[in-house]
């Protein structure tokens, strides 16, 4: 898998691949999602191709105190080849050249084997609560 920075054309793959992960939701619009990220640190928004096929994504920011990882995907059909892992991997390095002392993400609490898979990685769960307040509806 090669892993390279978004591209715009690459959006209607990125959403198909984010379909077929599951990651999709009503309440977000996954232009916007992509619209907005690329106003900050598109660098951070990386893709993984196999063969010029994007099988895996992954969003990343930093703020300053905390870094963020949103939507790591890879299609059911490459699991298991450490994609995802590979993905992460480079996320993190690119995060820690900018300071970044620690990476943060949110987990659907009925997304177990993703659970899972960031144990694997060295992540464990932080005592928090995540709360949310949505300023802009996308639909």
């Amino acid at each position: 898998m090669r892993i390279r920075a978004f591209a715009r054309n690459d959006e209607d793959d990125v959403i198909r691949l984010w379909e077929a992960c599951g990651l999709l939701r009503p309440w977000n619009d996954p232009r916007r999602d992509i619209a907005r990220k690329l106003t900050e640190q598109p660098e951070l928004f990386l893709v993984g191709d196999v063969d010029g096929v994007i099988v895996a994504s992954v969003m990343a920011g930093f703020d300053g105190h905390r870094g963020w990882v949103n939507y790591l995907a890879v299609h059911p059909d490459h699991r298991g080849r450490s994609f995802g892992r590979a993905l992460m991997q480079t996320v993190e390095q690119r995060l820690e050249l900018r300071g970044c002392p620690k990476v943060s993400l949110q987990i659907r609490s009925t997304n177990r084997d993703v659970v899972a898979f960031y144990r694997a990685l060295g992540y464990v769960e932080d005592d928090v609560i995540c709360m949310g307040r949505r300023l802009i509806a996308d639909n």
